[in-house]
């Protein structure tokens, strides 16, 4: 209806202008101060980057109450994946905060974001450009591994912070008596990841087969 393809154009408008945001920050932030700028990356963005994601979990929903197309467990993956980085390893340790894969990673996400938002934007109103969605079913597939090698290195990297300080870690009481490790949680969320990772990667080359044919254009989004 008219009504839901007018509140998926504002969706996809927010987080356009939101991770744009972002993005203009980082590269106007980097030209400036150069790799002090990297440092900080995290206190300057971080909390637009937070609220971009959580609002994102509203992409699951449209997929859900089929307003939108789309596979839903590519989908989750790629959200669960960002939102377990961003607010359990990333913001749960100061430490971590100012490493630099945060920046890398950070820049990666935005990216994608911004070209993938862009494209539906456009696609809402029937507007398909050949080098915008040539761009967007081809770049992820560059992209997308990247970010999740970046994914995985802050994980390695906080490892020491969660043994030292001993977040997340909890003693369950009587009966069970037994203490949940939170770095085994995160070795084995590893392996989780990149097993997803391979999904996904076979999804996003299914979808730029759909997309972008023998150099044709079919007027689809998935």
């Amino acid at each position: 209806s008219f009504a839901m393809s007018t509140y998926l154009f504002v969706y996809d408008l927010m987080q356009f202008c939101g991770h744009s945001w972002i993005f203009t920050n980082m590269i106007i932030r980097f030209m400036s101060f150069g790799k002090d700028s990297l440092a900080d990356t995290f206190y300057s963005i971080g909390l637009v980057m937070r609220l971009c994601q959580l609002l994102s979990i509203l992409e699951i929903l449209h997929i859900l109450i089929g307003i939108d197309k789309g596979r839903l467990i590519p989908r989750f993956l790629q959200m669960t994946e960002r939102i377990i980085v961003l607010f359990v390893v990333i913001n749960s340790q100061e430490e971590v905060q100012g490493k630099y894969v945060v920046c890398i990673l950070f820049f990666l996400w935005n990216l994608l974001d911004v070209v993938r938002y862009t494209y539906n934007m456009l696609a809402r109103m029937e507007i398909y450009y050949l080098p915008l969605t040539w761009l967007n079913f081809s770049l992820c597939i560059l992209l997308y591994p990247l970010s999740v090698l970046a994914e995985a290195f802050a994980i390695c990297v906080s490892l020491p912070y969660f043994e030292s300080f001993g977040t997340y870690s909890i003693k369950l009481p009587f009966p069970f008596a037994f203490l949940i490790y939170f770095p085994y949680v995160l070795k084995m969320y590893l392996l989780v990841l990149f097993t997803g990772m391979c999904f996904i990667i076979q999804n996003l080359f299914s979808q730029r087969k759909a997309h972008i044919g023998t150099g044709n254009i079919k007027k689809k989004r998935s």
